[in-house]
């Protein structure tokens, strides 16, 4: 019987050490991350026969479990997901609303000075020194867009670097996973240390994407991002990266890669950090950058056209204080065409009317034979092109060229009509003498179809016989049907047979001007082109341009474009604010949740440490008591 004590003690001496040693591991582990509780389960020895009884023969440790709760983990990982999704983009749209609150006021506050600077050459019209500052005032204005447009660059650089450093991790984490996963189907998955280590990989990667994880008999774990890629499938890790935008190669892409295959993805549907970041740059940033660039054609549009209704301090007609919104340095980007088009088009976009742009981008779409559709990218809408000799028509503000080759079945291309224009908007004029403050007088009858529009091209000769000054006004009467024109002095007596011209100009007594009609028809304008460096007629006009709808197809002023683009963003990174506090809390329960089930209990595991200890002690105590018993039994037989 001694002999059975000291058996059954061993066995409860060693279960309790055992005990001992998973309890004592759970409270050295309280404080690591990832650890999941373990629980050693206990259980008795096979009994054994005495005669006609059975008597216990001991206990055991028969397995040392991890508590795992696969649905709590699961939970978390979405948790963790949108959480780190919500985060980014509030942290993305904080920093795109502090770069237009701080840096970007500079851009508004140029567009006040410049208006400024045309209220006082209103007063003095002739003052050289006011047109200094009125050139100056838009030479800031210019510096401040260009700014404004390289910090929105840097943050398109930042986002693709902040993408591809997050992919590299990515490709870390599955090649650890990968070689976790070989190790666990050597035991068949019964390594806590390595399961923890393996989940700890996983919840980290749900923080860059949306993970999927299919457990395999193996005890190896299948991995899947987005439900799109699988990046680890048992031991086989594929790898993914970054690659080239297309078909603008500064939104760079990610790129899947499985041994000799690759395919591109689309990151925005990844989900988590690397998701944000592309919908971030590809729905934010590169519409502020479209509608920053829009402004710019806005404000050199109107301020150019507003110079040619009016002469300059040499009484010329005025030329452009800006670039030309189709300068070649301001188009950069306009249009761009996938890589799987086959044909040898080379596109270009001309922008007509900078006042019916909207800031979106559209998708150019060509089926054969001649079907060319533009779709608005952010409304959805379908506008259908008409092919005019190499042109094509019917698009908002502006027309697309194709300069050489020819388009194929299937040819898309984006088109941009603001790209480029706020790095490339600068200051062309420098002599003060230039800005256009006097005005000509040009009167269109008032029984015209309204389909004739005429604008002053230049004053060839002010000393031409027949010049139209006041009181010895010209109308020249212009047939667009016949592409004719008469001329009558002011008393209304002809002064020569109609005479052709070839549209769209006409040149005639000193002066040239454009004809341009939407229909055939005769109209009548008179033309005064008295000269005063006094007139202020035409600066008057321009500091108007502060206040009028000349913007988004006449319902926004120049300002307003701006400010609309400043609002959307604040709006947005309010939004993200809200969306990250609603995460944080489905998060903080999902991981309450995993903590309760597999979290160590400091308190718990004291008291099973001293339930085993007095346990342990007690197995010692009946080896002491089987011990005694046995040196009893041989002093007795002595």
């Amino acid at each position: 019987m001694s002999m059975n004590l000291l058996n059954i003690a061993r066995t409860g001496v060693l279960a309790s050490q055992s005990q001992l040693a998973v309890t004592s591991n759970n409270i050295a582990n309280a404080n690591t991350q990832g650890y999941h509780r373990q629980v050693a389960e206990q259980s008795s020895l096979e009994s054994q026969r005495t005669g006609s009884e059975f008597y216990g023969a001991g206990t055991y440790i028969s397995d040392v479990k991890r508590i795992y709760n696969d649905y709590a983990a699961r939970e978390l990982r979405i948790g963790q997901t949108t959480v780190s999704e919500a985060e980014t983009t509030f942290t993305k749209m904080s920093e795109l609303d502090q770069l237009f609150s701080q840096i970007g006021k500079a851009v508004p506050q140029g567009l006040n000075d410049l208006f400024a600077g045309l209220n006082s050459l209103s007063d003095l019209p002739d003052d050289l020194g006011i047109r200094g500052t009125v050139l100056g005032a838009a030479g800031q204005l210019a510096s401040s867009l260009n700014q404004m447009q390289s910090h929105l660059d840097g943050q398109m650089k930042q986002t693709n670097d902040q993408i591809a450093g997050i992919t590299d991790r990515i490709n870390e984490i599955s090649k650890e996973l990968g070689h976790i996963n070989q190790e666990l189907m050597k035991f068949q998955g019964e390594d806590p240390q390595l399961l923890d280590k393996q989940d700890a990989l996983i919840q980290e990667l749900s923080q860059y994407a949306e993970v999927n994880v299919i457990p395999l008999e193996s005890g190896a774990k299948s991995v899947m991002l987005g439900g799109a890629v699988m990046l680890v499938s048992a031991e086989v890790s594929s790898s993914i990266g970054t690659t080239t935008g297309d078909p603008y190669p500064d939104q760079s892409r990610v790129l899947a890669t499985i041994g000799t295959h690759s395919q591109v993805i689309d990151g925005s549907k990844l989900g988590g950090q690397i998701g944000a970041l592309f919908e971030f740059r590809d729905e934010t940033l590169v519409k502020a950058q479209q509608e920053l660039g829009q402004l710019s054609l806005g404000v050199a549009d109107a301020f150019n056209q507003a110079q040619k209704e009016g002469f300059d301090l040499y009484g010329e007609v005025g030329k452009d204080i800006f670039k030309d919104i189709n300068d070649p340095t301001m188009s950069v980007g306009r249009v761009a065409g996938f890589a799987a088009n086959t044909g040898t088009a080379a596109l270009r976009v001309n922008i007509d009317d900078a006042g019916l742009l909207s800031g979106d981008s559209y998708e150019l779409t060509y089926t054969a034979p001649a079907t060319y559709e533009l779709k608005d990218t952010l409304t959805g809408n379908i506008t259908p092109l008409t092919l005019n000799g190499s042109q094509l028509d019917g698009a908002g503000g502006f027309t697309i060229h194709i300069d050489s080759g020819a388009l194929a079945d299937g040819d898309t291309f984006e088109i941009r009509p603001a790209s480029g224009a706020a790095a490339g908007i600068g200051v062309v004029m420098t002599d003060p003498k230039g800005i256009a403050a006097a005005a000509p007088k040009i009167t269109a009858d008032t029984a015209n179809s309204g389909n004739t529009e005429i604008e002053m091209v230049s004053i060839d000769n002010r000393a031409a016989a027949g010049f139209p000054l006041t009181g010895s006004e010209l109308t020249f009467e212009i047939n667009t049907a016949a592409n004719t024109f008469e001329v009558f002095d002011s008393t209304g007596a002809s002064l020569g047979a109609p005479a052709a011209f070839v549209p769209p100009s006409i040149s005639a007594y000193g002066f040239t001007f454009d004809v341009t009609s939407t229909a055939a028809a005769t109209d009548r304008f008179t033309f005064d082109l008295s000269f005063a460096p006094g007139d202020n007629t035409n600066s008057v006009a321009m500091s108007k341009l502060s206040e009028a709808k000349l913007m988004n197809s006449g319902t926004s002023t120049l300002a307003d474009v701006y400010e609309g683009t400043k609002l959307s963003v604040g709006g947005k990174t309010k939004a993200a604010e809200v969306a990250v506090g609603s995460a944080q809390a489905v998060y903080s329960q999902a991981y309450t949740r995993v903590q309760s089930e597999s979290g160590v209990n400091i308190d718990e595991e004291a008291a099973n440490l001293l339930r085993f200890q007095q346990a342990y002690q007690a197995s010692a105590r009946i080896m002491t008591t089987a011990s005694d018993i046995f040196d009893t039994l041989f002093s007795s037989t002595r």
